[in-house]
């Protein structure tokens, strides 16, 4: 049976293991003609040829509520990859593609670094960025969800409870976090088992309990791609652009809105995804380079409340990780050895050092410079300084769709 037991401070969600997909779908048909919700796809051209997507555009055929269907592609500038992507979708109703490094929209972001507002690198990041600022320049949502393309075993039930918490109107949360099991004959999760959780709770440790380390820890996938928001909280939050992305979104949604508007929702009984290698020694790949970007987030983030950042305060923080770290290893063995599951300590403790590695290497960059990352602008932000930019993405969106420049 589900743990329905809550921890934390946000509302967890958990999923019972009762049937209810039809009378979800039922309710948010209902709802959703008064409070509009729609999904938001950031999409690599490369995923069309992928194992999950076909599914995903056979079950979003079928689904009656949503407003419409955002796919913010990233990964090509050629032409006739993004129609691939297009058509791929036309099955989908409502589906519009917002060709983000095209060359119409890329004219468009570079109006906005003249004037200083830089949108970053073609990416998962500025994809997120150009769905939401799509779905605002429409106007008609009153919500959105996000979720990934490579969702393995992906069904209509994912779905209907990533968006039921942000839509019926006695849940009505600011913000939805998906989180689910990860597990075939092995654990997965590494980067979250083994670097985000024994992490914040090491800081927790030596900081104390400050608040946005507790918010942080509430969360039982705190690194899972699948959220909702409401089209208010999305203009004011800062989107990061790099592998830090969901940590940095969890630290905006705790700056802009309370903990008790937040939910986190049990979405599926197992989840499966593409896997990433360790890469341990390229700081430039694999779950390495993932593993700087967050510990960079989580820095950042606490530094603007507060915390100092000094070599003596990282080699405590890296000595206090490591032995959190280690005994989570040893939890997570007990967890496979129960279960029956494969377990190879070995390489459970070799990423746990290249985690550690990666969390000096970001402190130390961290320490010299500690600006040098920086987040999307707001949309707020944007249309303060361009006014027009709504329309003009509009038309760069209506222009693509009826043939995009070669």
């Amino acid at each position: 049976m589900s743990d329905f037991h809550q921890t934390g401070v946000v509302t967890t969600l958990p999923r019972l293991g009762l049937e209810s997909t039809g009378r979800m779908v039922a309710e948010l048909t209902h709802h959703a003609r008064g409070q509009p919700v729609s999904l938001v796809l950031p999409c690599l051209h490369s995923e069309i040829h992928g194992p999950a997507l076909k599914r995903i555009v056979e079950v979003l055929a079928d689904v009656p509520y949503l407003h419409e269907v955002v796919v913010s592609v990233s990964g090509t500038s050629r032409a006739p990859e993004f129609e691939q992507v297009r058509r791929f979708f036309e099955p989908v109703r409502r589906a519009t593609c917002v060709w983000g490094s095209g060359p119409n929209v890329g004219g468009l972001l570079e109006r906005m670094r003249r004037i200083g507002l830089d949108a970053g690198q073609d990416g998962k990041g500025r994809a997120v960025w150009l769905g939401i600022g799509y779905a605002l320049a429409r106007g008609e949502s009153a919500s959105l969800v996000f979720h990934d393309c490579d969702i393995l075993g992906y069904d209509a039930d994912f779905l209907a409870r990533l968006c039921f918490p942000a839509v019926h109107p006695n849940l009505g949360y600011d913000y939805v976090k998906g989180y689910y099991s990860r597990v075939t004959d092995r654990l997965y999760g590494r980067v979250t088992r083994l670097l985000v959780t024994p992490l914040v709770r090491s800081l927790r440790r030596t900081l104390g309990n400050l608040p946005l380390l507790d918010f942080i820890d509430s969360f039982r996938y705190p690194l899972a791609g699948e959220f909702g928001i409401t089209t208010a909280l999305a203009r004011q939050i800062r989107i990061p652009n790099d592998w830090g992305l969901e940590l940095g979104l969890l630290s905006e949604v705790f700056r802009n809105t309370a903990p008790h508007r937040v939910c986190q929702v049990e979405l599926c009984d197992n989840y499966d995804h593409k896997h990433r290698p360790l890469s341990p020694g390229d700081a430039a790949e694999g779950l390495n380079r993932m593993v700087i970007d967050i510990a960079t987030s989580l820095y950042h983030n606490l530094a603007s409340v507060g915390v100092q950042f000094d070599a003596g305060f990282l080699n405590t923080l890296c000595a206090a990780y490591l032995r959190q770290a280690q005994d989570s290893v040893s939890a997570y063995a007990d967890v496979a050895l129960i279960n029956g599951l494969h377990f190879d300590q070995h390489d459970e403790e070799v990423m746990v050092e290249t985690f550690t590695a990666g969390l000096r290497a970001a402190g130390l960059a961290f320490v010299r410079d500690p600006m040098a990352r920086e987040l999307i602008p707001n949309w707020h932000r944007v249309l303060a300084a361009m006014p027009e930019f709504p329309k003009d993405l509009l038309q760069i969106v209506d222009r693509d769709a009826r043939g995009p420049s070669l």
